[in-house]
């Protein structure tokens, strides 16, 4: 691998498959296509200095390990996925647990046993979570908006305490959304578990790679058929003529795999596709431990959604410690703060399936990642994708 600080050396001829954007999708991708076509020349064209996409991580000015684009757990239950990734990093045994501050009371986030003692008491909780194993079975998981259903008014208001206290300012903060606004389906998937289990993922592989997301990216580029440009935008080299994209107006006959945002590549012609950003303020201080769970959700109060004490998740021992506070904002294409999460609901839907059927018409270009497709993925899925589509791209691939 050659990583190059900016574009001055980037010859388009030179290559096979010219990827857009060094993140889970683009960095998979290139190696998994590889692993197939060990002679194939890539390129990585990434727009920020640094590879890793959001998942980057490094160390602040004290020492501690950080994840500048909010915190990252891996989890899944795809071994496909766990395997490859596991070729380029050992792990960190952590599951992750998260906390609400419901008006300065902690309670475990998904809401449990412990969540109904913590809110009504141990008695009223007694009997609220024979209730619910009567209903609907010990150890399982219930969603709220099933729970609102229930007969029982008990039972519904415990599943309106939860919508009001850990849902809805939340969400509210987190989408600039009034109540009216909010998609039914997002509540639907608001949990209830109907046992103590506090884990927020109940996959069977969690963890964080041993030395850093980073280091796991740098190998994963680490081939001598990969060259990745850093500071590199794609639109200051690309156009699109005759249903190809071409580079220095020249059509590039390789493969093109594109996870940027697809508004951008045809000049937001046909309008902006809008996002939800968030705007990192992270905070050092001399005490050893700040909070007592690695990620406690503000629920009812505060501007900011979440704090994040980065030591409680890699068990990094160094003196003291950062914290990092998320205040979402709205997304400007012109501003300086990235996009991070798709509005989805379907006039957006309509609009990207717009951009996508432009696409579509493109030779040898592949759509790929959240925001090249313009959904929700976690890194799992991002990293499935990435190895289908290496899969299915290089069984017709000749050089």
């Amino acid at each position: 691998m050659s990583i190059y600080l900016d574009d001055k050396n980037f010859n388009p001829d030179a290559y096979d498959v010219i990827a857009i954007g060094a993140g889970y999708s683009g960095s998979c991708f290139a190696r998994a296509f590889l692993d197939e076509h060990p002679d194939a020349r890539i390129a990585i064209l990434e727009r920020r200095p640094h590879i890793g996409g959001n998942a980057f991580d490094e160390y602040d000015a004290h020492g501690v390990l950080i994840h500048t684009y909010g915190p990252h757990i891996f989890h899944t239950h795809m071994k496909e996925v766990y395997d490859f990734l596991s070729r380029f990093t050992e792990w960190i045994d952590y599951e992750h647990r998260v906390l609400a501050n419901i008006h300065g009371k902690l309670v475990p986030v998904p809401f449990n046993r412990t969540g109904l003692e913590a809110a009504f008491g141990k008695d009223e909780a007694d009997e609220l979570y024979q209730l619910l194993v009567e209903e609907f079975g010990d150890e399982t998981k219930v969603a709220i908006a099933k729970l609102m259903q229930s007969p029982n008014e008990k039972l519904q208001k415990v599943a309106n305490y939860i919508y009001e206290h850990i849902f809805l300012y939340y969400t509210m903060k987190m989408w600039g959304k009034k109540p009216e606004e909010i998609d039914g389906a997002v509540t639907a998937r608001v949990p209830i578990y109907i046992s103590r289990d506090d884990r927020y993922f109940q996959d069977a592989y969690q963890g964080l790679p041993r030395e850093g997301y980073t280091k796991m990216f740098e190998r994963i580029l680490d081939h001598e058929q990969i060259d990745v440009f850093l500071q590199t935008d794609v639109l200051e080299h690309a156009s699109i003529k005759d249903e190809r994209l071409c580079f220095h107006d020249k059509p590039f006959k390789g493969i093109v795999v594109y996870s940027a945002p697809l508004d951008e590549l045809f000049d937001r012609k046909l309008g902006a596709l809008p996002y939800r950003s968030i705007e990192m303020h992270f905070e050092y201080m001399k005490q050893d431990q700040f909070q007592s769970a690695a990620t406690v959700n503000y629920t009812t109060t505060e501007d900011f959604t979440r704090i994040t004490e980065f030591k409680l998740m890699t068990g990094q021992e160094v003196l003291g410690t950062t914290i990092l506070k998320e205040y979402p904002r709205a997304y400007n294409p012109l501003g300086s703060i990235d996009p991070y999460y798709p509005i989805q609901n379907e006039d957006n839907q309509k609009l990207y399936e717009a951009y996508r059927n432009q696409a579509e018409k493109l030779q040898d270009f592949y759509v790929l990642g959240r925001l090249g497709e313009y959904r929700y993925y976690d890194m799992d899925d991002t990293v499935k994708a990435a190895l289908d589509l290496a899969s299915r791209v290089g069984r017709t691939y000749t050089k």
